[in-house]
């Protein structure tokens, strides 16, 4: 990813995006250079108009998750109200039951 991020820079700045360019930006983050990597993202690039690219990714709308609907969050809500009333009786017989041992 460095190297795209490099290329990414050199493209904002306005520089061409060479061999020598594509270097020294990685050189310059600290990273081990790949020249065969280097060669092969600069011919890769030498072809594609990132301004476009970068106008076309930007339009992609993104999905929104889909929120329950009301009638299931309702029926959500009222199970779980069940469940704590069910929870709350068998605390109240296991109250009684050990009355029951000291009364």
């Amino acid at each position: 990813m460095e190297y795209i991020y490099a290329a990414m820079l050199l493209h904002r700045a306005g520089k061409p995006i060479t061999e020598d360019n594509l270097s020294a930006v990685l050189h310059a983050a600290g990273v081990n250079v790949d020249m065969n990597r280097v060669k092969a993202l600069v011919a890769a690039l030498s072809e594609v108009d990132i301004d476009e690219v970068i106008k076309t990714a930007a339009a992609v709308p993104m999905a929104a998750p889909a929120a329950p609907a009301p009638a299931e969050a309702e029926e959500k809500v009222e199970e779980e109200k069940k469940e704590e009333k069910k929870e709350e009786e068998k605390e109240e017989e296991v109250l009684e039951g050990l009355s029951a041992l000291f009364g």
